[in-house]
């Protein structure tokens, strides 16, 4: 089973979840051959109602002792933009998008996240969604 990860941290994106959830990005994730979403919450107020279907499942859960075992089986990890998230998944070589949450402030997220870009670890870009 192909697994996309989607990892807040300890906090609160719901940005990021809503827009990982919008029917344009499911159907790029399906269209890429992932059939299962985990989406690691926090203290979101869009909590998701997780489903399963013949061709695709959402998991949905706020907290774990560990983000491991997600880590290890997802084959794309899509994360805010926390040094310890970023860190957890470069350490396992597992492809990366960090969304940076534009509603920080101070945003030393975005730091980051263009220097790791920089180096050649990661993608990056926010939630806002434009079209041409």
């Amino acid at each position: 089973m192909k697994c996309v990860f989607v990892t807040v941290g300890t906090t609160s994106f719901d940005d990021l979840i809503a827009c990982v959830l919008a029917r344009d990005c499911l159907q790029t994730i399906k269209s890429l051959g992932y059939n299962r979403l985990v989406l690691q919450i926090g203290r979101g107020k869009v909590v998701p109602e997780p489903f399963s279907t013949e061709s695709f499942t959402l998991d949905v859960y706020r907290y774990k002792d560990s983000l491991k075992e997600d880590l290890e089986k997802a084959d794309l990890v899509i994360s805010h933009a926390g040094a310890g998230s970023c860190l957890e998944t470069l350490e396992k070589r597992k492809p990366l998008v960090v969304v940076i949450n534009e509603k920080l402030m101070n945003n030393h997220q975005l730091e980051l996240a263009k220097q790791l870009h920089k180096d050649g670890h990661l993608f990056y870009c926010t939630c806002r969604y434009t079209r041409d």
